[in-house]
Order: C-alpha cells, then structure tokens, then sequence
C-alpha cells in the first residue's frame, strides 16, 4: 500500500514562510522577473484554433462510423437479416440464388407465412444449418392429407399462396401422416411439394427454432 508522503514540518523546525518575499523590492533581485519570464516561455504554445477543431471533428467522425457498425451489427442480430436460398425446396416461390429479408423481431406467425428457421436435429438429409418453408399447420391442430389436399382438423385446407405445381414439384398426393401439432411447434412445408424434406419427414418445428418471418423477396439477377 502507497502512502502520501507527510508534509508536515517538527516542532524545532522554521517553517518556510513564502509570503515574505512577496514584500520584497522586485528591484533588488533583477533576475526575478526574467525568471519568471523563461518559466511562461518554455510553456508548449496553444494549439491553433483550427488544428484543434479539425482534431475535434475526426474524432467525431470516428464515434459515428463506430456507433453506425454497432448499430449495423444490432440491426443484423436482433431485427433484420438477409438470406440467400440455396435450394430449390420452395420453387417455384423462392428461386435458387433469390435473397430474402428476414425480420427477426416483433413477429406474428401465421399461415402460410414463410419462415426461416435453424435445422431442427431430426433432419439428417442436410447440411445447411438454416433452412426455409411455409408454415401450414399451426399448434394445436390436427394436420393430415388427402390425396394432395391438406386437411387441418378434418377440413380441406385452401391454399391461396400455392402456384400451380409443375415437374419434380407435382405430385398426386401430400402424404401427410395425422399429427398433432404440439403446443409452440409448427407444421412446415416447402411449396415444391414433390421435393422437399420438412415436416412431413422429420416432424413439427419447435417455435424455439425460427429465426424469423420473410418479409421480401430480392429476386437472383
């Protein structure tokens, strides 16, 4: 531990009493003045006005670049996010090459919203480690299929978002085994029906595991 050092003087001493030579002749001692002098001169000259405000302002530059990164890497990480889709599970809706803007918070999930969402462990068929699909079944129902018609709780769903099937993406039938869609999870689907792995194959989504809702499409030039 430091200590301050005790400037106090002993009982014997003679304290040094400066204020007398306040009341001396500055005439008497002509070097006094001069010395006075030389310690105002050796003093570093002020900073020119415009030096200053320039060093002032690159400063100030440097916080708004810092704060706009910060606020850039916010921005990313909790409300907005860009995608790419690299493949064709959602055709003919989302091409290969598409981006897609993700809104990341203050979300509604509905039907037949697309999600993107972390690869749920029962999807062995891929390594992508973010994927996106439409949501179909929502918790709490009952989803199954019959022939190609979705069936939600025993009623013929209507698919107003699904484009005319065509190729590898036609098939004559959903093959949706009856599932109750537990409380937070989702039924998910690509809209290439005839080539897409999702919940049909490795179960219902965890809510836990979207990452958001896509709100625009930015088409591959």
């Amino acid at each position: 531990m430091s200590h301050a050092s005790d400037t106090s003087t002993g009982a014997g001493d003679e304290p040094s009493v400066s204020l007398g030579t306040t009341l001396e002749d500055p005439g008497e001692h002509p070097g006094h003045e001069a010395a006075t002098e030389l310690d105002h001169g050796t003093k570093a000259p002020a900073e020119p006005p415009k030096t200053r405000t320039w060093h002032r302002r690159g400063i100030e530059w440097i916080a708004v670049v810092v704060l706009a990164v910060v606020a850039a890497a916010g921005l990313r990480t909790f409300v907005v996010q860009a995608f790419y889709v690299p493949s064709g599970s959602m055709l003919p809706t989302l091409q290969i090459g598409d981006r897609i803007v993700v809104v990341k918070f203050g979300y509604t999930i509905h039907r037949g919203d697309i999600v993107v969402f972390k690869r749920p462990p029962a999807d062995i068929g891929t390594t992508d480690s973010d994927l996106v699909k439409r949501v179909i079944g929502m918790p709490g129902e009952t989803i199954s299929s019959r022939g190609a018609t979705v069936l939600i709780n025993g009623q013929a769903l209507q698919e107003p978002w699904l484009p005319p099937l065509l190729g590898a993406c036609a098939e004559t039938a959903e093959n949706i085994p009856t599932t109750k869609i537990p409380a937070g999870h989702y039924f998910v689907m690509g809209d290439c029906r005839g080539d897409s792995a999702d919940s049909r194959t490795w179960g219902t989504l965890s809510g836990s595991l979207i990452v958001g809702k896509v709100s625009k499409v930015v088409r591959s030039p």
